[in-house]
């Protein structure tokens, strides 16, 4: 037999609903099949909101729950024929019947208790299983209800696994012609028959715990994303589904912030090795993410990277700590009688400090906790204070056997370094699954990305994101050779160049996902004011060109900010090239230090190949002797169509052609020229 879960938004309508009778009827096709369902989205916390308004008093969760009701309704319209939607709606409205009368008795008592919050939430997923068994029936499948209720069984605010194992035995037994059986998840009862929950990730439990009850071939998890990803994609645009995952990396993975599983809940599944598929209930084809117990290894073992906000560090130093045992042991006593999980430690080798992390609302607790422990210490200055340090993040890289793979924490720390991302501590956990560094806050998306980058997309970069200042003649040019060769571009090297950001002097656009280069004057024009250059480093994309098409002096001391955010610059603009020799070094110095790539050959030599030939030549041991160029095509044009009269009108005949700079007085008097023969020289 096999067990499929499906969440909240895999039923959260009709159509979603029809989504998941086409999966059950194709699994039906190879075994017989328990579809344990969630309540539809938003119906947990609805019944919640309800039970929470009837404890004050207010009339209006009444008002609430008769939009709950309607919703419901409207999927059975939609969902079921006529023959069977008035007896599923008659089912329905009694169970919002016994509903409303709970609420109604919380409303009277003015009092919500932890058992009638559960006899509350309990009914969302008994509306959601009787609606899709009876849309089962109407389709001639052979379909049984399971009310989890009376199989599975509470004790003390825990599943009693080895009574739920023998009710799921006897339950599917008892029907052994059946071939589908639909179980509302989440929902249980203690051992007086009184409705309880299993808690966070409870229809995961209830399949959990059906699969290992049946012994079960393996679970499917349908939910609304691909798969287990690389990373969370909405931080992170190139993350993608992890095709297999080991049973302790998904927990890892989900203990620092991945949702797509709850690790208490598959506990029963890992334990019996029972295979779970984490599937997309709306691209049913996709393969998903087979979480195992030894899945195929993979390059630098790494699997997944997962952050956690909100993160203290608490500090204990002195010179009192070294030599004498017992401090560690008397903080985390201190701490653990307090409630205060720890999340992180590192300790100097020396022992005169220690640093843990813990959640960002314990640390004032956790303070007082230890200075209250240490207070004698304290007085007499054999150590220092606890000191607390708030807005951090933790970020991890997990695999199995990661540090097994020399260089994998080289890489994590090279990558952060690239990019100026200050790490304040390192970890490594015993299990050998998990590299942890603390980041700032503020950078901890960044540091995601730039590990992202460094572990799963710089063997295989696809798409190359462009941010094109200036949009005069240069920048006008470029966007239409670039929006007319894409194809052309991509079928030769194998990439994208996407224009994500267009800027002049007055307006400027970001779009990380492209922007319509057809109507690139259009929408620069609708773009918002301001430091350009600002908005770029805050994003900080990989795989990222800054393309300087403009004659601006400011832009070229960003370009320093834009290489520490991982940006390569490649500019037209002289201005920066042409300054003290101080400055031209430190541009190239700042860009190699940051790992990216400054070019500036379309500054002189008409954009061939010039300025890398001199390089190549002279760095090779041979001595440029005599250079030999038309170091303006401005005054050749002037010079040779000059006759005699009419100078001005030559000189904007010129601009308007586009051979002079924006400015026609910086040809004129030599300036552009001295520029020139700067950056050739140099």
């Amino acid at each position: 037999m096999q067990v499929l879960k499906f969440g909240g938004t895999s039923v959260a309508n009709a159509e979603a609903m029809l989504q998941v009778i086409e999966i059950v009827g194709k699994a039906l096709e190879y075994d017989r099949t328990i579809v344990v369902t969630s309540a539809i989205s938003g119906c947990t916390d609805t019944l919640v909101e309800i039970g929470r308004k009837a404890s004050a008093g207010d009339a209006s969760c009444f008002e609430v729950l008769r939009d709950l009701k309607q919703r419901h309704h409207d999927v059975i319209d939609e969902l079921l024929p006529s023959g069977y939607r008035e007896r599923t709606t008659d089912a329905v409205n009694a169970l919002f019947a016994a509903l409303e009368n709970t609420v109604q008795g919380v409303l009277l008592l003015g009092e919500l208790s932890p058992r009638s919050l559960e006899a509350i939430e309990s009914f969302g997923e008994l509306f959601s299983s009787r609606i899709l068994t009876d849309k089962f029936l109407s389709l001639g499948v052979a379909c049984h209800w399971l009310d989890a209720r009376q199989i599975v069984r509470t004790t003390a605010g825990q599943a009693d696994q080895k009574t739920t194992y023998r009710n799921v035995r006897a339950a599917v037994d008892a029907h052994v012609q059946t071939e589908l059986f639909v179980v509302p998840g989440f929902i249980a009862s203690d051992a007086e028959g009184h409705p309880t929950t299993l808690g966070r990730g409870g229809s995961d439990y209830t399949a959990s715990l059906f699969a290992v009850g049946i012994h079960a071939r393996r679970v499917e998890i349908w939910t609304d994303v691909p798969g287990i990803m690389t990373a969370n994609p909405k931080v992170v645009p190139t993350a993608r589904p992890i095709p297999n995952i080991s049973y302790r990396a998904a927990q890892e993975l989900s203990h620092f912030g991945a949702k797509v599983i709850y690790p208490p809940t598959i506990q029963p599944v890992v334990e019996e090795g029972i295979p779970i598929y984490v599937k997309d209930t709306f691209h049913p084809d996709e393969p998903g993410t087979l979480v195992e117990k030894n899945p195929p290894r993979v390059r630098d073992g790494v699997t997944g990277i997962a952050y956690s906000d909100r993160i203290a560090l608490i500090s204990l130093e002195g010179s009192g700590m070294v030599g004498v045992p017992g401090f560690s042991s008397r903080l985390f006593d201190a701490l653990s009688r307090e409630g205060i999980n720890i999340i992180l430690i590192t300790q100097a080798s020396s022992v005169h400090s220690m640093c843990i992390a813990v959640a960002e609302t314990d640390a004032e607790r956790a303070r007082s906790a230890a200075d209250n422990c240490f207070a004698y210490e304290i007085s007499l200055g054999k150590i220092n204070p606890l000191k607390v340090e708030t807005g951090y993040s933790i970020v991890c890289v997990i695999g199995d056997d990661i540090l097994g793979h020399s260089g994998a924490t080289g890489m994590m720390l090279a990558a952060l370094g690239r990019h100026s991302i200050p790490v304040r501590a390192t970890a490594q956990g015993s299990s050998e699954r998990n590299i942890s560094v603390i980041v700032p806050s503020g950078r901890a998306q960044e540091a995601i990305r730039a590990i992202h980058h460094e572990f799963f997309d710089r063997f295989s970069t696809r798409v190359i994101h462009l941010f094109i200042a200036g949009y005069g003649r240069v920048g006008k040019a470029l966007v239409k050779m670039l929006h007319d060769n894409a194809e052309a571009i991509a079928r030769r090297s194998g990439k994208e160049l996407r224009v994500c950001g267009l800027a002049n002097s007055r307006h400027y656009v970001i779009n990380t996902e492209g922007i319509d280069l057809s109507r690139a004057g259009e929408i620069l024009s609708e773009g918002p004011s301001g430091s350009y250059p600002d908005a770029l480093c805050s994003l900080s994309p990989e795989n990222a060109v800054f393309v300087d098409c403009t004659a601006n002096d400011e832009i070229g001391f960003r370009y320093p900010d834009l290489f520490h955010s991982g940006y390569s610059v490649v500019a037209c603009n002289k201005i920066p090239f042409s300054g003290t020799l101080a400055q031209f070094r430190n541009l190239q110095r700042e860009a190699k230090r940051s790992g990216v790539s400054l070019r500036y050959e379309t500054t002189a030599g008409a954009a061939l190949p010039v300025l890398v030939t001199l390089d190549r030549v002279v760095q090779s041991g041979d001595t440029l002797v005599r250079m030999d160029a038309v170091l303006s095509g401005t005054l050749n044009y002037l010079m040779d169509n000059y006759k005699g009269t009419g100078f001005e009108d030559l000189v904007e005949e010129a601009r308007i052609k586009g051979y002079t700079e924006p400015d026609p007085n910086i040809d004129l008097s030599g300036v552009d020229v001295l520029r020139k023969i700067l950056i050739l020289s140099r």
